[in-house]
């Protein structure tokens, strides 16, 4: 069981608890080069169909509204989270950055955060990357708001910026988590607990 299925777990478990009343291997694969090469939205739609499978029916809309206000992306990950929130949560994934033409790389990320939001989650994720000028600059924290619903299954949609770039993670979840909250997302090159 992965590191990310092992949280997603105890996420949803908690999750269902309250629901029902209780309460550098990759530094050898980054290049110096910038990363300008895009993809474009079929790209991304065929990639996404592939990751999430039968879920995929609303992404080809997700993508096309990210493409439409930030353009077409220099960059993907695909990987799986879990999360699970009381108030204050925690999300924790693994997956790989995919570059044109920078090669592909092994991310993973941890984030803190706060607001009027609970419950847990396991998701696969699609983040669109936009404005990375070399693989190695995903490695830093991206702060947004997100608003969040999973119910079997939907898609949720955010954006996330540091140093003009920006992050859209867009995931499929299950179980539940409704809420809003503000935190930020911290990408390291190895999987580590420490949100912070």
């Amino acid at each position: 069981m992965s590191f990310v299925s092992r949280f997603a777990a105890v996420a949803i478990a908690a999750a269902v608890s309250l629901i029902l009343g209780n309460s550098d291997p990759a530094a050898a694969q980054s290049s110096p080069r910038p990363a300008r090469a895009t993809y474009s939205s079929d790209e991304l739609v065929n990639s996404g169909h592939r990751f999430f499978g039968n879920v995929s029916r609303g992404l080809a809309d997700i993508i096309e509204r990210a493409s439409s206000r930030w353009g077409q992306p220099n960059g993907y990950v695909l990987g799986e989270e879990g999360s699970g929130a009381v108030v204050a949560g925690l999300r924790y994934g693994e997956g790989t950055l995919y570059t044109k033409n920078a090669g592909d790389l092994k991310v993973y990320w941890q984030g803190p955060s706060l607001g009027f939001d609970w419950g847990g989650e396991g998701a696969r994720t699609m983040m669109l990357v936009y404005n990375l000028p070399a693989t190695e600059a995903i490695y830093q924290r991206f702060g947004g708001i997100d608003g969040s619903a999973y119910l079997v299954g939907g898609f949720g949609m955010t954006a996330l910026t540091a140093n003009r770039i920006v992050v859209v993670p867009i995931r499929s979840g299950l179980g539940l988590r409704l809420g809003a909250n503000v935190g930020y997302l911290k990408f390291t090159n190895r999987p580590t607990w420490n949100p912070f």
